[in-house]
C-alpha cells in the first residue's frame, strides 16, 4: 500500500513540475506538449537512464512498477468507452458518421500496414532485424497516443515476449512525435487554408494549458448523485472499476481452465462487453440519468494522464536509440501518408465543412481525440459546425474495435510474422473502400 501511495505521490508531482515548465518556457508552450508528458520526461531525466547512473533518487522498484502502470490504466481506459454512449438516427448525420468512422478505420488499417512494410523492408532488403511485431507501434502511436502504448506492451508481456518495455518505449516516442507535428502541422493549414481568422486567444488557451476567466471555465459535470448516499465521481469509479475487475476475474478463470480461444481474448475486450450490457441495464431501467459522459470523460483523462507520465518517465533509452533510424523513417512516412489518405478520402466523401472534419480526423490519427478536438475549436471556436458530433461518433466506433484490432495484429506478427497481418489488412482496406464507395453512392441517390 506504501508503494502505491509513493507512487502515486511521485506521479503526480511530475505533472506538476511539467504544468510549472509549460508555463514557464514559452517554447515548450508553442509546441503544444501536455503537462503530463514533460513530467514523464522529467521523470526519465531523473531515472537510472540518466540522473540516476550517478545517484540513485529513483528506488529502483518504484521504476519497476512505473514500467508496468500503463498496461494496467488502459484496462479502466478502454472498459470505460461504451457507458453513456448514445447515436442519433438522423440521415444527414448518420452519413457523416458513417463516412468519420470508415475514414478514421481506414487510416488504422493504412498505418498499419505501413508499419508492417517497413518491418518486412528492414528485414528483406536493408538485412536488418526488427523486433517481431514491430509496425503496429506506428497506428498505436499516432491514433492512439501515449496512453496506447499500454495496449502494446500488455499485449506483448501477455504473449511472453521479452521486448515489451522496448515497444513501449519505441510507440511513446512514435506518440510524441506525432502529436507535436499533427498540432503544428494542421495549425499551418488552418492559417492558410481557412477562411475564418485564426483566433490567438483560442491557440494562447491551448498552448497555456489553462483557462483564466471564469466566465470561459467550463464545467466539469453533473452531480447526478447526493454525497450524502455516495458521491457522483465514486459512482462513476465504482462502475468503471468494477467492470474491470470483473473482466479480469473471468479472465483469469477462463485462463486457469485453459478454455481454448476464450483464455487469449485480452481483457479489455470481456470488460467492453460487459460494460455494454450494464449500459444496457441502465437503460432498460430508466438509470441512464445517474451517468453523466463528462464526468466519465474526466475520469479516464486523469488515468491516461497518470498512464502517459509513467510511460516516458520509463522509455528505456538505449534501446530507443538503437531503434531510431527505423523511428524516423516510419514517423515520417506515416505522417506524409496518413495526410495524404485523410484530404483526398475527405474531399471525395464531406460535401459541407471539408476542412474543419479534414483536421478533426487528422489530429485524431496523429495524436489523440483531444488533438482533433484543438484543431476543431481553432477552425471553429465556438463549435458551431455539425463537426464536433459527427466527428466524436464517428471516434467513439474506431475507438471501440480499434484496440482489438491492433491487438490481434501484434498477436498474429509475434505468433507468426508480419506478412499474416500484412494479408489481414490489405483485405480489410479493400473491404472498406468498397464500402465507403458503395455506402455513399446509395446514400446519394
Amino acid at each position: 500500500m506504501n508503494d502505491f501511495l509513493n507512487i502515486t505521490a511521485y506521479l503526480s508531482t511530475l505533472m506538476l513540475l511539467g504544468l510549472i515548465i509549460k508555463n514557464k518556457i514559452k517554447f515548450i508552450q508553442n509546441l503544444f506538449i501536455p503537462s503530463s508528458i514533460i513530467g514523464g520526461l522529467v521523470g526519465l531525466f531523473l531515472s537510472s537512464n540518466i540522473l540516476g547512473k550517478y545517484f540513485l533518487i529513483i528506488p529502483s522498484s518504484w521504476e519497476i512498477i512505473l514500467r508496468s502502470i500503463p498496461g494496467v490504466l488502459i484496462i479502466p481506459i478502454l472498459v470505460s468507452i461504451p457507458l453513456g454512449m448514445k447515436f442519433e438516427k438522423s440521415t444527414k448525420l448518420m452519413k457523416n458518421t458513417v463516412n468519420t468512422a470508415g475514414i478514421l478505420f481506414l487510416v488504422t488499417f493504412v498505418q498499419l500496414l505501413l508499419g508492417y512494410i517497413i518491418n518486412f523492408i528492414f528485414d528483406k532488403i536493408l538485412k536488418i532485424k526488427l523486433y517481431k511485431s514491430f509496425g503496429a507501434e506506428l497506428n498505436s502511436a499516432f491514433a492512439g497516443g501515449h496512453g496506447t502504448s499500454g495496449v502494446v506492451a500488455r499485449t506483448l508481456k501477455e504473449l511472453g515476449a521479452d521486448y515489451w518495455e522496448l515497444a513501449q518505449g519505441v510507440t511513446v516516442t512514435l506518440a510524441t512525435l506525432g502529436l507535436v507535428l499533427g498540432i503544428l502541422f494542421g495549425i499551418f493549414q488552418i492559417k492558410f487554408k481557412s477562411k475564418t481568422k485564426l483566433r490567438d486567444s483560442v491557440l494562447k488557451e491551448y498552448s497555456q494549458g489553462y483557462i483564466k476567466d471564469k466566465e470561459k471555465q467550463l464545467s466539469f459535470g453533473k452531480e447526478t448523485m447526493l454525497s450524502t448516499s455516495l458521491d457522483t465521481l465514486s459512482y462513476h469509479l465504482a462502475i468503471i472499476f468494477g467492470v474491470s475487475g470483473i473482466s479480469i476475474l473471468t479472465l483469469n478463470i477462463f485462463k486457469s481452465y485453459n478454455i481454448p480461444i476464450l483464455s487469449k481474448i485480452t481483457v479489455w475486450s470481456y470488460g467492453m462487453v460487459l460494460m455494454f450490457i450494464v449500459w444496457k441495464i441502465l437503460n432498460i431501467k430508466k438509470a441512464e440519468w445517474s451517468i453523466d459522459v463528462k464526468v466519465k470523460s474526466k475520469i479516464t483523462a486523469t488515468l491516461i494522464d497518470f498512464s502517459i507520465t509513467a510511460a516516458v518517465a520509463t522509455i528505456p533509452l538505449r534501446g530507443v536509440m538503437n531503434y531510431i533510424f527505423p523511428i524516423l523513417l516510419i514517423s515520417t512516412l506515416g505522417f506524409v501518408i496518413t495526410w495524404l489518405v485523410i484530404s483526398k478520402l475527405s474531399k471525395r466523401y464531406f460535401k459541407d465543412y471539408e476542412l474543419e472534419r479534414t483536421l478533426s480526423i487528422f489530429g485524431t490519427s496523429t495524436g489523440v481525440f483531444i488533438t482533433g478536438l484543438i484543431l476543431l475549436r481553432i477552425c471553429d471556436p465556438k463549435l458551431e459546425t455539425p463537426v464536433l458530433q459527427d466527428y466524436s461518433l464517428g471516434f467513439s466506433i474506431t475507438a471501440l474495435l480499434g484496440p482489438i484490432l491492433i491487438v490481434f495484429c501484434i498477436q498474429l506478427s509475434y505468433l507468426y510474422n508480419y506478412f499474416y497481418p500484412m494479408w489481414f489488412l490489405l483485405i480489410l482496406i479493400a473491404l472498406t473502400t468498397f464500402f465507403l464507395e458503395y455506402y455513399n453512392r446509395r446514400v446519394d441517390v
